[in-house]
């Protein structure tokens, strides 16, 4: 009875998560192709280094956060729980965009709700997790279907078939809300503690939850790949003109007259000038104001 009143009374923990995971994908690619953008240089292995650093930077100063203003005067035991609640959303959605960032650099693209949610899922419940995956890929591909070497990670995003991941789905909620109602029961008796020492449980606490699905991360994939797959190559990002230099242009097409401001246009569309190149990179050579056209007969 004890353990489904606590499923029923965070059952809003994987509605949560449904709803994270449900806009994830895109701010995921953005970030991993800015990164690249950044940091040309940087190889997949380097990525995910990267990735695990700021992903625990995250969680472990929520946790501080959240620990010290729990105590801090004029916050009661009713806004110290809700501010708990909070930091809890918060550990998921970093989790939710790490998970999801990590399996984009090993080249799958998790674009299906359900094999995303079971994949966090499973990274947060660590041993626990990748066992209960392995136990369900066997039963639903059997043991001669699976090769010796496959991580869990890549069996839950890619490999195993839709109609086996409801199940196993299931069987990953239930022991998702288990997990949570014993941390999250343990992390609230931090925020109750004394000020500093809540705020060191706070982050300590989380650091070492986030350390826990990193470990997970890194057995559920195995090795970094070689290379980055091409969805992830960097985006240049469009150079919008300011309005100081529209300013300057419409003076410029005002001078130039129609014809000028035709063939910005038409350069414009077509990305290049109408003019033919000259060499050394000079500007196509133009009539004085005071001369006559090169085609008049007096010249």
């Amino acid at each position: 009875m004890g353990e489904l009143e606590a499923n029923e009374d965070l059952g809003w923990l994987v509605k949560t998560l449904e709803g994270i995971l449900g806009v994830q994908r895109p701010l995921v690619v953005n970030h991993l192709r800015s990164l690249r953008r950044k940091q040309p240089d940087l190889t997949p292995e380097q990525m995910i280094k990267r990735l695990e650093k700021q992903y625990l930077a995250a969680v472990s100063t929520g946790g501080a956060a959240v620990g010290a203003t729990a105590v801090a005067p004029g916050i009661g035991t009713a806004a110290a729980l809700g501010l708990t609640v909070a930091e809890t959303v918060g550990f998921l959605e970093a989790s939710a965009f790490f998970g999801q960032a990590v399996t984009e650099v090993h080249g799958i693209a998790v674009e299906d709700e359900e094999r995303a949610k079971a994949l966090v899922m499973g990274l947060m419940l660590g041993t626990g997790g990748q066992s209960l995956v392995k136990r369900a890929a066997e039963q639903a591909i059997g043991r001669g279907g699976m090769p010796g070497n496959a991580y869990w990670g890549k069996l839950i995003t890619s490999a195993m078939p839709a109609g086996a991941l409801g199940q196993v789905v299931d069987m990953l909620r239930r022991a998702f809300l288990r997990r949570m109602a014993r941390n999250t029961g343990a992390s609230m008796v931090g925020r109750a503690m004394p000020f500093g020492i809540g705020a060191v449980i706070g982050g300590v606490g989380n650091n070492i939850l986030g350390r826990q699905v990193v470990k997970s991360a890194r057995e559920a994939f195995g090795p970094a790949p070689l290379q980055f797959d091409a969805n992830l190559a960097p985006r240049i990002k469009e150079v919008r003109p300011s309005l100081g230099s529209r300013i300057r242009e419409a003076r410029e097409i005002e001078r130039e007259g129609l014809g000028g401001g035709l063939r910005r246009f038409r350069a414009r569309r077509s990305g290049e000038g109408d003019e033919p190149e000259q060499p050394n990179g000079a500007p196509p050579a133009q009539d004085a104001p005071g001369d006559a056209p090169r085609d008049d007969p007096r010249g």
